[in-house]
């Protein structure tokens, strides 16, 4: 078939979808869906449409980025518009399906949002919400509202449109059309994504490899994972492009194990592709052909940098090598090479069914477009986000994020992944681009966000990030291998009581070392959490240091519990859910903690009920018997 009947086909299909005077009925089954208990929802609403004997099509989508609010439900009746509700549990299904699609009632009281055009009393639209208001969604415009499974879905909506396009237009052409755009690569070096395919586009041979990067790694990040389950035909087009445009026939998608949703719901993909001619040899009768690979990573976070995701493609141990020369010229099998994450493929198709310089019209002059974020933390909307590079991080977190749960105090907000810095609230009015996110410390990354508040611990933050950028280095660089495993035994002796003197300038001098010294961007990065939590929470290092005191009360080695005699009204619960029998006491005496028993886990601080308040939780004074008195003066390091 020709483009122009493909396109007809998926066209006619999706109108008598939806057209359709059967009910449409959308669940979100991506990983944060069924993390929630999405299938169960699933399962529950086939049995219920099942036993009232209901004709309706019941569609599995992907995230539409309110990750807080799944497991999430979509009705659609013809007619009217697509309304979304939330929380939904296989208890509340019979009530959705007897009261709206038996009776009309669109039970506005269970109901989250409307999706797409039209509105209904008492149900706000999906853009009027505060979470959806500043987005701006280009790489995550069908998640959530397609099937991710069926090609026909994606084409109707503009899907491969960009490939034919781009194949009446030259090579340069293209890669003009992406410089127009101003597209940066969002893996986290934002390198200029026109300048690197040009790079590959002139190297010398006939054979030469698209790669894309989806081994996402960082604690907290799942911006590519979602992305992949809910659209991958985004993705494939924009490989497909980018082939196209540097001359390219073969292909690989890098994506860790860990993604078995991901991994299936590509395979789906190609497969269809295939069928329509979309891959493998003359693609759309033309004279480019392009074939893709799956490849699945053992979950190695170096192996996100380029160099060493090209070894392990090759069956080598996933280590950087020295550069030059670059992929671009010398790569995967010491062939050209183009190597982009799974964002910057989806943005290169949006671009090509749109324009450059309608993707230019978003961002800032030097940042270009939009950016996914996972905004996770201490945060009240949790989930996946959208926005034009240059948004505020203040915007983020409290307009989009709703800001900090329970009333607390914002602390600090850590970019760009592991790697990234932790930025403090004096940083919250500064655009999120890649020059201001340098210049405070910090990077873009691939987009992961954590939100800390004032319970959080930055030294201890600092040690969690380092801890883990040390334990996925691979060794070879000595400054890489040895200075951050020293950087990690220092933060253990400041967070753990026993810092010393003088301990934070040679953290400094190790962050510095250890970033001028490494092979890779995991290296040069991994100072980072230790140096912005340095440059803007030092108080927080000295109290550790020199008074052996956590000020947010977090490390166990710095904090003791114990009973406020005047408060304690001997229930016995404490003592009852104490996991090391360390509290003593009879029904209604006064309780005693055993500080030497004591596991600090805080159990007794949780169960206390809130009417009596009797457990204080203490940072900075020196462990105690249960014979000592209750120290004078701690009452307000209280929590």
């Amino acid at each position: 078939m020709t483009f122009k009947e493909i396109q007809h086909h998926a066209k006619a299909e999706w109108e008598a979808f939806a057209n359709s005077e059967k009910p449409r009925i959308y669940v979100g089954t991506a990983t944060c869906g069924r993390s929630s208990g999405a299938l169960d929802v699933l399962n529950r609403i086939h049995a219920e449409i099942e036993q009232r004997a209901i004709d309706a099509h019941v569609i599995e989508v992907g995230c539409i980025g309110c990750c807080d609010a799944e497991p999430l439900v979509d009705i659609a009746k013809r007619g009217r518009p697509r309304i979304c509700y939330s929380h939904v549990t296989p208890e509340i299904v019979p009530q959705l399906v007897t009261d709206y699609i038996v009776n009309d009632n669109p039970r506005p009281d269970l109901a989250l949002c409307t999706i797409g055009q039209g509105e209904i009393d008492g149900i706000p639209n999906l853009f009027a919400l505060p979470m959806f208001k500043p987005q701006v969604r280009i790489a995550l415009r069908n998640c959530g509202y397609i099937d991710p499974g069926n090609i026909n879905h994606y084409i109707a909506n503009g899907g491969y449109s960009g490939l034919f396009k781009a194949l009446k237009m030259t090579p340069e052409e293209i890669i003009g059309e992406i410089g127009k755009s101003g597209l940066r690569g969002r893996g986290g070096a934002g390198f200029p994504t026109a300048t690197k395919w040009r790079f590959c586009h002139d190297a010398p041979g006939t054979e030469k490899y698209i790669i894309c990067n989806a081994d996402e790694g960082d604690p907290g990040a799942f911006m590519n994972r979602s992305l992949l389950e809910s659209d991958p035909h985004f993705v494939l087009e924009g490989m497909l492009i980018g082939a196209y445009a540097i001359g390219a026939t073969s292909g690989y998608i890098y994506c860790r194990a860990e993604y078995p949703l991901a991994l299936e719901r590509l395979r789906i993909a190609l497969n269809r592709m295939q069928d329509y001619g979309l891959l493998g040899d003359n693609i759309l009768g033309s004279n480019f052909s392009f074939h893709i690979e799956i490849e699945e990573g053992a979950g190695a976070f170096v192996c996100g940098e380029e160099t060493a995701m090209i070894r392990s493609l090759e069956g080598k141990r996933g280590m950087p090598y020295a550069r030059p020369p670059f992929p671009a010229t010398s790569g995967l099998r010491g062939k050209p090479t183009n190597i982009n994450n799974v964002e910057t493929w989806a943005n290169v198709s949006a671009i090509l069914q749109k324009s450059g310089e309608w993707f230019a019209g978003y961002g800032t002059e030097r940042s270009k477009g939009t950016k996914t974020f996972a905004l996770a933390g201490k945060v009240v909307r949790t989930g996946l986000i959208e926005v034009p590079m240059g948004i505020a991080l203040r915007q983020i977190v409290y307009d989009i994020g709703g800001g900090i749960p329970d009333g607390k105090e914002f602390k600090a907000v850590q970019t760009g992944g592991p790697s990234g810095g932790c930025l403090p609230a004096s940083t919250l009015d500064i655009p999120v681009d890649y020059e201001h996110l340098a210049a405070a410390g910090s990077i873009m990354g691939s987009g992961g966000m954590i939100v800390a508040d004032s319970e959080t611990c930055m030294v201890d933050l600092a040690r969690y990030f380092l801890s883990f950028t040390q334990a996925e280095s691979c060794g070879e660089c000595v400054l890489c291998r040895e200075g951050t495993m020293q950087m990690l035994e220092i933060l253990t002796d400041i967070t753990g009581g026993s810092g010393k003197p003088g301990d934070i300038d040679l953290l400094l001098e190790l962050c510095e070392a250890v970033k001028s010294g490494s092979l890779c961007a995991l290296g040069g990065t991994a100072p980072n959490p230790v140096l912005t939590t340095i440059r803007y929470f030092r108080e927080e290092y000295e109290a550790h240091v020199n008074e052996k005191r956590c000020p947010a009360r977090v490390c166990k080695n710095l904090i003791s519990f114990y009973i406020l005699p005047e408060k304690c009204a001997g229930c016995l619960i404490c003592m009852r859910n104490c996991p090391v029998d360390a509290i003593t006491g009879g029904k209604r005496m006064i309780h005693v903690i055993d500080q030497h028993k004591c596991i600090k886990c805080g159990i007794c601080l949780d169960v206390c009920p809130s009417r009596f308040n009797a457990v204080a939780k203490v940072s900075g004074e020196q462990p105690l018997t249960p014979e000592d008195p209750i120290p004078v003066g701690s009452w307000g390091k209280t929590s």
